[in-house]
């Protein structure tokens, strides 16, 4: 069973989507919050798997509650936080953008139907992106790409030539699976490189790769 809480300023909003979510089998809406401040404290005590969250509220907005949730001014970040996903009312929203580089496993407009928001909840919770990577490119690369191409960061040229491979292709969008049958590897392989990966180069998940491989514009590199 996945574990959910719903942070969004309108109620009936969120009462639509409990009523959405609570009805599939492997979901469960743990908790409610209407706006940020009240959502730490909720997602505190409940221990959710995965945060659904609205940008714009009072009190503490979305992006200053995952920047609580993922590195705290007052202590250290938790151990295991939840996943986060970030709910907007348009596409290429700057704020879920800073909020996908701040931790969030990405966004979700908020007029997606039901199906598409519960799909997106267990890929987040399986450790997936909810956008593509093409998405990911647009929020993050069209600056970039106006920029020189800067040499491959310090971490990068840590990474072996299969860790290299690994990360282009994960930065791709490949899953686990897809990765180990294009490197004729097994998948608890491919797992160990991508944890390899992420800790070289002082990332939390697959999004997070995304977003560095295009900062650094490190496709195909």
């Amino acid at each position: 069973m996945i574990r959910i809480v719903l942070v969004d300023d309108q109620e009936l909003f969120r009462g639509g989507v409990r009523v959405a979510l609570d009805a599939q089998a492997d979901l469960a809406v743990v908790g409610e919050a209407g706006d940020g401040l009240e959502a730490l404290e909720v997602i505190g005590r409940t221990k959710p798997d995965v945060v659904l969250l609205d940008m714009r509220m009072p009190v503490l907005d979305g992006l200053e509650t995952v920047r609580a949730l993922y590195a705290p001014a007052d202590g250290p970040p938790p151990q295991d936080p939840p996943r986060v996903i970030v709910l907007t009312t348009f596409a290429l929203d700057a704020a879920a953008a800073t909020a996908i580089r701040a931790g969030a496993s990405g966004f979700v407009l908020k007029d997606a139907t039901p199906a598409f928001l519960a799909a997106a909840i267990r890929a987040v919770h399986a450790g997936n992106a909810v956008l593509a990577p093409d998405e990911l490119g647009q929020l993050f690369g069209l600056d970039v790409e106006k920029a020189p191409a800067p040499p491959p960061p310090a971490q990068y040229r840590t990474l072996t030539e299969r860790e290299r491979t690994v990360f282009d292709l994960a930065a791709r969008g490949l899953t686990n699976t897809e990765i180990a049958a294009h490197e004729f590897v097994s998948e608890s392989t491919v797992k160990t490189h991508i944890s390899n990966v992420l800790a070289k180069l002082g990332l939390r998940n697959r999004v997070q790769l995304v977003v560095y491989a295009h900062d650094n514009r490190l496709l195909g590199h």
